[in-house]
């Protein structure tokens, strides 16, 4: 046992007085005569023994009155855990978690009003010289200061629900930032969150043993959430007045199973496609939505579903455009003619593409940034010029098909397609062969053929007369569309940069092949036409720092605006020019999950949509045992974990900073011996 006050121990020499008093009795004793003194000796000899019981009990209660009275000044404590009691000032940040899975509801309420609670029953602990931080996800520049209990009161009434969510080792580090900066000696911190396991990541701290930590768990009594973890479709690029197929993928983090719950689509605020999923407990289901894109344009959607309590993550937001059309230029070659009549049927007629042709020596370079595809006709050889501008276009996410002419410079196709690390043309095979395999796994032809039917029927491929055959160089990431019967391949695609790259090993000339008048002939060249558009993001994830690229934006006297779309939000990115596609960076400017326009001037360029971090969705949290576990795996033996109970934390708090203290208990027992005292005095004659 210790004391707060030793130095009132020296009153203890008080006792002395009350000895005193009963040792030298200073009563004077009136004579009384009797007759019979026999008699009177056996009433003397009755009370002397009486006389001297009770003046020792009332001595042993003077006594025992006068000592606890002295501890109750001394303030007399056990130290907990043999923890030293701080002397002076404290310093104690305390953090409240108000992310969104702090939603959840207990018999308290939600757990965020219980943390609020429970914050202010810490800030009670502590003496009113003593300096506190508030600290949430947001980590908002006003909560980077120390206040003293009435502004922390104040402040902590100001919480509310955030998207924000910040790991433990993140939380852990700002708090130490801002007390190793106060000149406070004594410093603390609390954590008052439902310790996700998510979030957790204590290995990755970097712990202060100057601070004392303190982990204050808070449980839900529910903690079932169904929800809508993604979205994607079967194909990169959408179509007009085509099925499109989108996938949804649902998380059930519950105990028991979802049947027959309803989900629905909507676009442009139209419900589309209702249907309906069961998931089992604890797991997780996909959803096939379809639909037909009716209109082109910018289309915004929405997914939803139900679910109680938590529903941050019940609606999912996504945007897509559908081309009005995709430009296409066609180089030929210099002779008369050389135009392909199989382009110009195909890509010519098709409302869905602006087909152009160029001759090589009438080429404006500045034209080719405003394609999609760029389609290299026949040309005999390629320039260092236009090489080096179409690897500039492939590499800002262009689309180049090569197909060579009849005689070609073997060496300036092998320039350029090293230079974008592709397979080159080595030399002409004049062997009759014909197209033998079909990779049905690409986008090109996943949805083009019947694969039963194709495995089941031998059917009737292109016949190749003559064909370039390709350099294997296995350090390429070159994929087969078509291969020949000998291994040779017929068509190649290459992923390069931001762009695409395709080469094809015959000339479109029938004396190649009969590729041209081949039915497979279409859908390649349709697809490698429709999959030319640049693939764009469906969503982003609002509290990452996520960059938009974009093409190149012409800045006007008005800066760039992302708006809501009933423009009700206006806020301005930041922007990045680079040399031929812009960047936009959102920062921490958007806080709202929804759909948005982005805009240049008056000028509609793209939608964009924001949906909350999915991490705040499973509710999978660490108890106090847990949490007990992991802090003695870690071996960081300034951790400490609170439980909170329905009993208010000031006094465990104080226990633990100051000790089990007794004066309370000291002042009773001197109260209880002085009234035993006045009984002995009153009732024992």
């Amino acid at each position: 046992m210790s004391f707060t006050y030793p130095a009132f121990l020296f009153a203890l020499s008080a006792i002395a007085i009350p000895i005193i008093i009963h040792l030298f009795n200073f009563r004077k004793f009136k004579t009384v005569y009797f007759s019979n003194t026999r008699f009177l000796k056996e009433v003397k000899q009755e009370t002397q023994a009486k006389s001297k019981l009770k003046h020792l009990l009332v001595l042993a209660a003077r006594i025992l009155t006068i000592i606890f009275l002295v501890f109750a000044f001394a303030q007399p404590f056990i130290p907990v855990e043999n923890k030293k009691t701080s002397i002076g000032d404290k310093a104690i940040s305390i953090f409240i978690d108000n992310s969104f899975s702090m939603d959840a509801i207990n018999k308290n309420g939600t757990l965020l009003d219980e943390a609020k609670k429970r914050a202010k029953e810490i800030v009670a602990a502590f003496k009113v010289t003593d300096r506190f931080q508030v600290l949430t996800n947001d980590f908002e520049a006003r909560h980077q200061r120390l206040v003293n209990k009435e502004e922390f009161n104040e402040l902590v009434d100001e919480i509310k629900i955030s998207p924000a969510t910040h790991s433990i080792s993140e939380i852990a580090s700002r708090q130490t930032d801002l007390l190793q900066q106060s000149e406070i000696k004594n410093k603390s911190s609390f954590i008052i969150s439902d310790f996700q396991k998510s979030i957790i990541n204590l290995l990755q701290l970097k712990n202060d043993t100057s601070i004392s930590f303190n982990l204050v768990p808070l449980i839900a009594t529910e903690k079932n959430n169904v929800y809508i973890d993604t979205c994607w479709f079967e194909t990169p690029v959408r179509q007009y007045n085509q099925i499109e197929k989108l996938h949804v993928r649902i998380k059930n983090n519950s105990d028991k199973a979802i049947e027959n719950n309803s989900i629905k689509l909507f676009i442009n605020n139209i419900q589309k496609t209702p249907a309906s999923f069961t998931v089992d407990k604890n797991s997780e289901t996909e959803v096939v939505l379809s639909f037909s894109s009716n209109q082109t344009g910018l289309q915004h959607c929405r997914i939803e579903l139900n679910d109680f309590p938590v529903t941050f993550d019940d609606k999912f937001y996504f945007s897509f455009d559908v081309a009005k059309n995709i430009p296409i230029l066609c180089i030929n070659a210099s002779e008369a003619n050389s135009e392909s009549i199989y382009l110009n049927k195909l890509f010519g007629v098709d409302s869905l593409f602006d087909f152009n042709n160029a001759s090589e020596n009438k080429l404006d370079y500045s034209t080719l940034p405003n394609n999609k595809l760029v389609i290299l006709n026949g040309l005999k050889s390629i320039s260092s010029g236009l090489a080096q501008e179409l690897k500039r276009f492939i590499n800002n996410g262009g689309s180049v098909f090569a197909i060579p002419g009849k005689d070609v410079d073997l060496n300036s196709y092998k320039d350029f397609f090293t230079t974008l690390k592709a397979n080159y043309f080595e030399r002409l095979d004049t062997v009759n062969t014909k197209v033998d395999k079909i990779n049905l796994e690409h986008p090109i032809y996943k949805d083009v053929f019947d694969k039963k039917t194709f495995t089941a029927t031998n059917l009737d491929l292109p016949i190749v007369s003559k064909h370039y055959v390709f350099s294997k160089n296995s350090r390429t990431n070159e994929e087969y569309l078509l291969k020949l019967q000998n291994g040779d391949v017929f068509l190649s695609k290459y992923d390069i940069e931001n762009g695409k790259l395709y080469i094809s090993s015959v000339d479109l000339n029938t004396d190649f092949s009969n590729f041209t008048k081949h039915a497979i002939f279409v859908p390649t060249l349709y697809k490698i036409g429709i999959y030319s558009q640049r693939p764009q993001l469906l969503f982003y994830t609002i509290g990452i720092d996520n960059v938009i690229e974009l093409d190149k934006i012409k800045v006007g006297e008005t800066a760039i605006h992302i708006r809501g779309i009933n423009n009700n939000f206006d806020v301005i990115p930041e922007l990045k020019a680079m040399e031929s596609r812009s960047e936009i960076i959102v920062h921490d400017q958007i806080n709202n999950a929804g759909n948005y326009n982005l805009f240049s001037e008056k000028e509609l360029l793209t939608g964009l949509s924001f949906n909350f971090n999915r991490k705040e969705s499973d509710l999978n949290c660490y108890n106090s045992d847990e949490l007990t576990e992991l802090v003695n795996k870690s071996s960081y033996s300034n951790f400490k974990i609170l439980q909170a109970t329905t009993q208010s934390l000031t006094q465990s708090l104080k226990e633990i900073e100051q000790g089990r203290k007794f004066w309370k208990l000291c002042l009773i027992f001197a109260l209880i011996f002085l009234a035993i005292e006045v009984l002995l005095l009153r009732l024992m004659k």
